[in-house]
This record gives structure tokens, sequence and C-alpha cells, in this order.
């Protein structure tokens, strides 16, 4: 299964396992499995930290490689992908990290309850 993370859930990754359930743990963990993070979930913690809305002492990039998570870039096709979703969520972050798991059908692993209106598995 291919399993693109939210941006929180990369966060409990790092600093708060505790907070993914037996499943989720089980499914990024699976050898089988493969986990990606989006590039825009990269930017997101950049561009929040650095107006100081989080605060991060880490490398992203250094961090999920680390974890054998690889990094999915955001490519024209993704961004074309934003005019056809529906306006269920507003956040831009989050709607571009819809707009690739169901681009590249990918299964999402988020706690975001605004997810579930897309027509893309949420794990």
């Amino acid at each position: 299964m291919k399993i693109l993370v939210d941006t929180h859930i990369f966060l409990w990754m790092l600093s708060c396992p505790e907070k993914l359930d037996k499943k989720r743990l089980y499914e990024l963990e699976f050898p089988g499995n493969e986990v990606f993070l989006s590039a825009i979930s990269i930017a997101e913690l950049v561009i929040k930290s650095s107006i100081g809305k989080l605060s991060i002492d880490f490398d992203p990039l250094e961090m999920a490689r680390g974890m054998q998570v690889e990094i999915l870039d955001f490519s024209g096709t993704h961004a074309m992908k934003l005019a056809q979703l529906p306006l269920h969520h507003k956040d831009p972050f989050d709607r571009m990290i819809i707009a690739q798991a169901v681009s590249d059908r990918l299964n999402l692993m988020s706690d975001d309850s605004k997810f579930l209106n897309y027509n893309c598995p949420i794990l």
C-alpha cells in the first residue's frame, strides 16, 4: 500500500508516536507499504516556522529520509487537480496534499475530518 501522511501525522511520527493508534502504526511500519511525505508538508513546516506559528528545531528532509519516508514532489498535474476538488477544505496546504493523494491514488493518513469529504481513501 502507498500511504501519503498529512503534515501532523509526520510530526506525530517524529515526536508523539503515542498519538498514532495501533492500526496506523502497523501500516506505517509494515515493510510492504511505501510511506510518502509531500513536499507541500515540508513547505508548510518551513513557512509556519518562519512566521512563528510553529517551532521546529530539525531538518524535515533529513528526518524524513532517516525514517525512510519518501518525499513526493508537487507537480503541475497535482496543481491542475486542485481545480477539480470541491471546496470542502479551505486550507491551501491540505488541499494540495489531497490533490496529490487523489491524483496518485494514494491512501491518505490524516486526523482531519474534512479529508473524508474527498474521493480518496483515508487511514
